[in-house]
C-alpha cells in the first residue's frame, strides 16, 4: 500500500465536492462508497478490507485534480476501478505461509468435513439457515429460490448476495483456521 500519501482535510473536502455539491449528500455518498469497498475486499477474502478501502479512497483523492475535469459518469465507478487495481496489488504481495505438506486425500476430506461441521455450529441459527437456503438447488431453480428467499427476508437480492458472501467469508475463515490447527 502507498502509505506515503495521506488524505488531508483539503483533499477530503475536494473529494466530497466531486461526489456532490451538497456536503450532506456527498458525505452519504462517501460512506456508501467506503462501505461497498469494504464489502468488495471482504468478499474477495482480504484480511484487511478497511485498510484496502482507505487506500483506494486515498488514491482516488490523490488523482482527483487530474481526473475531475475529464471524468464523466458516477464517481463511485472510478473508485471501484481503482479498488480492482488495489486488490491485484494486494494479491501479488500477500505472503504465502509455510505450511507442512497436506495430509492424504482421505484424511483431508475428513478433516475438512469435521471443521466445516464445527464452524457451521458456531454460526448463529439465522446465518446457518441463510447459508443452507442460499446454496440450494442449481441453475434456474437456484435463481428462483434466491429470489423467494430475498422476498421472504424482505431484502433486495443484492443485499441477500452480500449477506451470504459475508457469512460465507466468516465460515471460510473459521474452516481455514480449524484446518491449520489440525495440521499443527
Amino acid at each position: 500500500m502507498n502509505k506515503n500519501w495521506l488524505l488531508t482535510k483539503e483533499a477530503f473536502d475536494a473529494l466530497l465536492g466531486w461526489l456532490d455539491p451538497n456536503r450532506e449528500v456527498a458525505g452519504q455518498k462517501y460512506d456508501d462508497i467506503r462501505r461497498r469497498l469494504i464489502t468488495i475486499f471482504s468478499c474477495r477474502g482480504c484480511a484487511e478490507p478497511e485498510d484496502l478501502a482507505d487506500e483506494t479512497i486515498n488514491r482516488v483523492a490523490n488523482k482527483l485534480s487530474a481526473i475531475k475535469s475529464s471524468y464523466v459518469g458516477d464517481p463511485a465507478r472510478y473508485f471501484y476501478g481503482v479498488a480492482n487495481k488495489v486488490h491485484l496489488e494486494y494479491r501479488r504481495r500477500k505472503p504465502v505461509p509455510d505450511l507442512p505438506p497436506p495430509p492424504s486425500y482421505d484424511e483431508n476430506i475428513e478433516k475438512e468435513s469435521e471443521c466445516l461441521e464445527r464452524c457451521m455450529q458456531k454460526l448463529s441459527l439465522e446465518n446457518r439457515t441463510l447459508l443452507i437456503e442460499y446454496y440450494q438447488d442449481e441453475k434456474q431453480a437456484k435463481i428462483n429460490h434466491r429470489k423467494r428467499l430475498a422476498e421472504h427476508l424482505g431484502i433486495a437480492i443484492n443485499a441477500l448476495r452480500i449477506r451470504a458472501c459475508r457469512v460465507r467469508a466468516s465460515l471460510q475463515e473459521c474452516v481455514t483456521n480449524c484446518l491449520h490447527e489440525a495440521i499443527a
